[in-house]
């Protein structure tokens, strides 16, 4: 895990001037990976730690509720993968409205100067700052004239650029193959095995309900998962069904994960559903047994999937 630091203290004196560069990383996709790469290699260079300036809570959530779109990640799984990417530190501001009234120049030189000391700078593409998203790279080579930045280059895939929003789009769209390639994993999402009506298990496929505040959802249907239980490094297949049940005139969006060749009480446990491929849309059956025929056959699909 890299180290964390509060936005507010000042940078470690003791230490060598960090390389730095800034944004929300949610995802933390080969987007992301192509521009941390480049910060991380000026700071091996340099043989200074490599830091990512990052805010909490991402700033649209405040200035936009209405319109901010889900998080990709929880906030810890974040920062695993940040460190896992080769990130020293994180430095993470506290967003708050009289934060984002901060003008370009004050953030310059009260952020980037004082406290951060940055020896360097490698940002985005479309890296914008200060109130009003007025500061840009222009602005910053002006203001900080001896500051190296650098300003890389969007990762581009067959003519799009490989971004969160992107992703966001993919996933909710149920094409979690292609966003599954664009994070450079699967998608998952984490929360908790709650009690339900044990209709899985009449039908011969016991389901582990997953409650979740994650947000960032695949469309309903049934999708081949592998699932991680209380952090357990292993990681076992499965197939989950999101949708409302309509075979049983249900009306409650729900998450069920049915483990291949599991038996177990999972109730309490936290669990990590990771999507790997959709198998199929959510389908209103005639009756219990037609649903039940085409779970064994969601089920096969899923045993070639895995392999």
């Amino acid at each position: 895990m890299p180290q964390v630091i509060a936005g507010s203290a000042q940078y470690p004196h003791n230490e060598e001037p960090p390389v730095v560069t800034i944004g929300n990383f949610d995802g933390v996709h080969l987007g992301h990976r192509h521009l941390l790469d480049r910060m991380i290699e000026r700071a091996r260079a340099r043989n200074a730690p490599a830091c990512v300036y990052t805010f909490e809570p991402p700033p649209r959530v405040l200035l936009a509720p209405k319109k901010h779109s889900p998080r990709i990640l929880p906030w810890t799984d974040k920062i695993r993968l940040l460190g896992e990417a080769g990130v020293d530190q994180v430095v993470v501001e506290r967003f708050t409205r009289s934060f984002a009234q901060h003008p370009p120049e004050w953030f310059v030189q009260h952020v980037l100067v004082q406290r951060m000391r940055a020896a360097e700078l490698v940002v985005g593409y479309d890296f914008r700052f200060g109130r009003g998203r007025l500061g840009d790279v222009a602005m910053l080579r002006s203001e900080l004239p001896t500051l190296p930045v650098q300003q890389v280059k969007p990762l581009v895939d067959k003519d799009t650029i490989v971004s969160s929003s992107i992703i966001r789009k993919l996933v909710e769209e149920g094409e979690i193959q292609r966003a599954n390639y664009f994070l450079g994993r699967p998608h998952w999402i984490c929360g908790t095995v709650v009690p339900g009506d044990q209709r899985g298990r009449e039908l011969g496929f016991p389901t582990a309900n997953v409650l979740t505040d994650d947000r960032l959802l695949p469309r309903g249907g049934v999708y081949a998962v592998s699932v991680q239980v209380n952090e357990s490094k292993a990681w076992q297949p499965a197939i989950a069904n999101l949708g409302t049940r309509p075979t049983f005139d249900g009306s409650e969006f729900l998450i069920e994960v049915h483990l291949i060749d599991f038996d177990g009480d999972l109730y309490g446990s936290a669990m990590r559903v990771a999507f790997l491929q959709h198998i199929r849309d959510e389908v209103c059956f005639d009756d219990a047994a037609g649903l039940k025929k085409q779970l064994h056959k969601d089920l096969s699909v899923a045993r070639e999937i895995f392999g």
